[in-house]
């Protein structure tokens, strides 16, 4: 099968399998964007002469079909294809003749698929932001429905402050929006068009328009110049995958206190059995499976990170193959992202606190105490601290 690079000389099938690797099936969540980006690309090529109307709507329309008919599964990209950009323009080149061939002057895989897969990540931080705020719903629908109840706070693992339900629910609700609001900040990376950038160099000779092109397809600004465009591979997915870290850590400790809360020792939370597991040995046993995966998983999230830095550290000016590998920890941490909230906010909605399993101890109320000393006395906070301190050991406070 022939390749966009294809020359004629034959390739080793170990050669194809070791290069495309997975890359081929994680294409097939980008085909979409490109087809748009490429229905842009051609709109753009008419407009300054360079492809005749005739060949433009039968490219319009051969990508159309073809995007429609991926996205109901009629078709894949297969390794033989060796990636999706192959795979779109090999399909409408046979589906509408030498006109799919003439889509691809003037841009590169390079810039194709960079281009496509910012469209996709626009798309997906916006998906994983809203996910992070349908927890903090639930975080906040948690609080509403038994916010008033009290509970112990917690410092170095020992009771230390009165808290409640609203104040503990709460805290993580604001630190997920917050998370919702960096996830949308990567955009500033997302948000600039490489298209026409070609192998990184330009397309000399053309009177390519791209700001036409970046306008087409909503992008913020064109990245100048171009040169800039293949050294800024693995900012936009390294930041989206930073901002995905902390919004996973946040839902880790979240996790940790559920965990920790629904042991036999606290018991101070009930969670429904449509949301645990049980033992394969122990009848009793209700596990917080879906609490204890999503504690674990933080590490996968900080993997992902770990290794799309690691993908671009040192490499020389323009492109390199080594950047294709940033597609598998990119997706993976933005499925993982995806999927995490997604659980969560229905098994909060399932949660539910024991108030008669809920103790304060009374030394809880220490720092109280001394505010109020303060207060009625006049005295130093210090000598506040040392008096309720004295009392609590049963010592004489004079």
């Amino acid at each position: 099968m022939s390749r966009l690079w294809d020359k004629g000389a034959p390739l080793d099938e170990r050669v194809l399998a070791w290069t495309a690797g997975e890359d081929h099936a994680l294409d097939d969540r980008l085909v979409a964007y490109d087809a748009r980006a490429s229905i842009a690309h051609a709109q753009m090529l008419h407009a300054q002469g360079l492809l005749s109307a005739a060949d433009l709507e039968a490219i319009e329309d051969g990508l159309e079909a073809l995007a429609a008919a991926h996205a109901q599964g009629a078709w894949r990209v297969e390794l033989a294809d060796e990636d999706g950009q192959t795979a779109l323009e090999r399909r409408l080149t046979a589906r509408i003749g030498a006109a799919g061939g003439r889509v691809h002057l003037g841009r590169s895989r390079n810039d194709q698929v960079l281009t496509a897969l910012r469209l996709y990540l626009r798309d997906a931080a916006e998906a994983v932001a809203c996910g992070a705020e349908s927890v903090a719903l639930a975080l906040e629908a948690l609080a509403d429905r038994e916010g008033e109840l009290a509970l112990p706070g917690y410092t170095h693992m020992q009771q230390a402050m009165p808290s409640s339900v609203a104040l503990w629910a709460g805290g993580f609700a604001a630190e997920l929006r917050d998370d919702a609001a960096g996830l949308r900040a990567a955009q500033r990376r997302i948000g600039k068009s490489p298209l026409g950038s070609a192998a990184g160099y330009g397309t000399p000779g053309l009177p390519l328009d791209r700001e036409a092109t970046c306008q087409a397809l909503d992008f913020d600004a064109v990245q100048q110049p171009v040169t800039a465009v293949q050294l800024s591979r693995g900012k936009a997915e390294s930041q989206l995958l930073f901002e995905i870290t902390l919004l996973m850590q946040d839902l880790g400790r979240f996790a940790t206190d559920v965990c920790l809360f629904y042991t036999q020792e606290f018991a101070f939370v009930r969670l429904d059995d449509a949301f645990t597991t049980g033992s394969s040995i122990m009848p009793q046993k209700r596990n917080p499976d879906v609490f204890e995966l999503l504690r674990g998983r933080t590490g996968t999230a900080q993997g992902c990170l770990i290794e799309a830095l690691g993908i671009v550290t040192k490499l020389p000016s323009g492109y390199q193959r080594d950047l294709q590998l940033l597609k598998v920890p990119l997706f993976r941490g933005i499925d993982l992202a995806l999927a995490s909230t997604a659980i969560l906010a229905p098994a909060i909605d399932a949660m539910a606190f024991v108030p008669e399993n809920i103790r304060l101890d009374p030394s809880i109320h220490a720092a109280e105490r001394a505010n109020r000393l303060v207060v009625e006395e006049g005295i130093p906070f210090r000598e506040a601290y040392r008096r309720i301190g004295a009392q609590l050991r049963g010592e004489d406070p004079a």
